[in-house]
């Protein structure tokens, strides 16, 4: 996995939330979809105030929040950064996955 890009925090102006974007580089599209896979189930424990949208572009995990309260936001953004890093030292132990 090469260096992330995310954005600064910021509020939008037309919905009045925050938001907050990360894209996590991966060496292929299929590793990034594995990601994805292992990712996505994750809801958001708490409904209302925050959503969370994943997608994968070529071989970039793409990730956005948007949500009502900053503390909301880091919490959510801080446990799925510590889920994506179990997911990668995974795939990094097993190796690249294997095409079916």
């Amino acid at each position: 996995m090469s260096t992330m890009a995310a954005t600064d925090g910021e509020r939008n102006p037309e919905t009045g939330k925050l938001e907050f974007s990360v894209e996590v580089p991966f060496p292929s599209a299929c590793e990034a979809t594995v990601a994805l896979r292992s990712l996505a189930p994750d809801a958001e424990p708490r409904k209302g105030g925050i959503s969370k949208q994943l997608a994968v572009t070529g071989s970039t995990l793409s990730v956005r929040w948007s949500a009502d309260e900053a503390r909301i936001l880091r919490v959510s953004v801080s446990s799925f950064l510590d889920h994506l890093a179990l997911v990668a030292e995974t795939m990094e132990m097993f190796g690249p996955p294997v095409s079916q």
